[in-house]
């Protein structure tokens, strides 16, 4: 892994992004902001998921006041997601958000983003620029490629920004296309100091929307370029933030309590095997999702191999036929009947 981009951190409420902080997670909510019942609900179950950040969607006047009692209700800082109307940028800062969303394609006046800067500035919120490839900037030079013009859309406005001496800003330049996405953020990271976004945007559902993520943010994370993340998918919020973790596991990034949680070591079974080897990594799976301490735990389908394959694993079982062996750190224990293989290596997760 590359050694990581040195960005001005900044603070976003009580969340501090960039510098050498820790990746920040962050979601977004899918209610009607206006509905401040179901949001804070949903908001609440993020909290529970290890969420750092929440962005809201802004349509109107009363989505924006609708902050004031969100934030009442919920314990991470909340960022105003900005489209067209400056007004609203303007309103959702008066009902407290810790943070704006602005587009850089379709909030084009330089007055009313000075507006919004200042009344920023007062407050000392900070200001994402987000640029979308769907939404760029209809005077961009239509000869220059669609990376060259996101970024140029991120420089205009961080101009701005800069020429009000306001530098609380946070950058996003994001595609579903993953090429685009990775070169343009290579693009601006030497260009300015702030903190960037990665997100890989309109992923898709779960499955395809993961691996899509995984491959977006994990090669700019594994390059040193990032800050914070969120995995956009088609699905319920929490689904973002789980896959949002364990990207940052997969790469050894993550810390705090979302770290502490188990890891799943399984093989994915060949003609060796001699059990039904799925069901029981499933129900392993499901078992460790109530245990909050690091452990490594391997699900193997063969005897030979596995405590081998496995070696680093904290504890775990390599299955044969009607027997299996429950191992530690590659060492073997015991052996154990097939239908203890799963309290058998509960037992020894629980002691670890």
């Amino acid at each position: 892994m590359h050694k990581r981009r040195v960005s001005n951190p900044i603070a976003v409420g009580t969340v501090t992004i960039g510098g050498d902080n820790p990746i920040v997670v962050q979601s977004m909510t899918k209610t009607d902001t206006r509905d401040t019942k179901r949001t804070i609900k949903q908001i609440r179950m993020l909290e529970e998921h290890n969420c750092q950040l929440i962005r809201v969607a802004v349509p109107d006047i009363e989505a924006a006041q609708a902050i004031e009692k969100i934030k009442r209700g919920i314990h991470i800082p909340l960022i105003a997601d900005i489209h067209f109307d400056y007004r609203l940028a303007l309103s959702a800062l008066e009902s407290g958000a810790d943070g704006l969303r602005l587009n850089p394609g379709n909030i084009r006046d330089p007055k009313q983003i000075t507006a919004i800067v200042h009344s920023a500035k007062e407050r000392m919120t900070p200001i994402r620029v987000g640029v979308n490839a769907g939404s760029l900037p209809q005077e961009a030079d239509p000869k220059a490629s669609v990376t060259e013009r996101m970024v140029e859309a991120a420089m205009w406005e961080i101009g701005i920004l800069e020429s009000l001496d306001f530098d609380l800003i946070k950058v996003s330049l994001k595609a579903f296309d993953i090429p685009t996405t990775i070169e343009a953020y290579q693009l601006i990271a030497p260009k300015i100091p702030y903190p960037l976004h990665l997100g890989i945007t309109e992923a898709g559902l779960p499955g395809p929307g993961s691996i899509r993520s995984a491959i977006g943010i994990g090669i700019l994370l594994n390059s040193g370029i990032g800050d914070t993340i969120r995995v956009s998918l088609t699905a319920q919020p929490e689904q973002e933030v789980i896959a949002a973790y364990e990207i940052l596991r997969t790469l050894e990034l993550c810390t705090g309590e979302a770290s502490l949680n188990p890891i799943l070591v399984s093989c994915p079974t060949c003609g060796r095997c001699e059990v039904d080897l799925i069901p029981l990594a499933e129900a392993v799976d499901a078992r460790l999702k109530t245990i909050h301490k690091r452990v490594k735990v391997a699900v193997m389908g063969c005897v030979v191999n596995g405590p081998g394959e496995a070696r680093d694993a904290d504890v775990g079982i390599a299955c044969g036929k009607e027997r299996g062996a429950i191992f530690k750190r590659g060492k073997v224990l015991r052996t154990v009947e097939e239908e203890d293989f799963l309290s058998s290596l509960m037992k020894e997760v629980e002691d670890v």
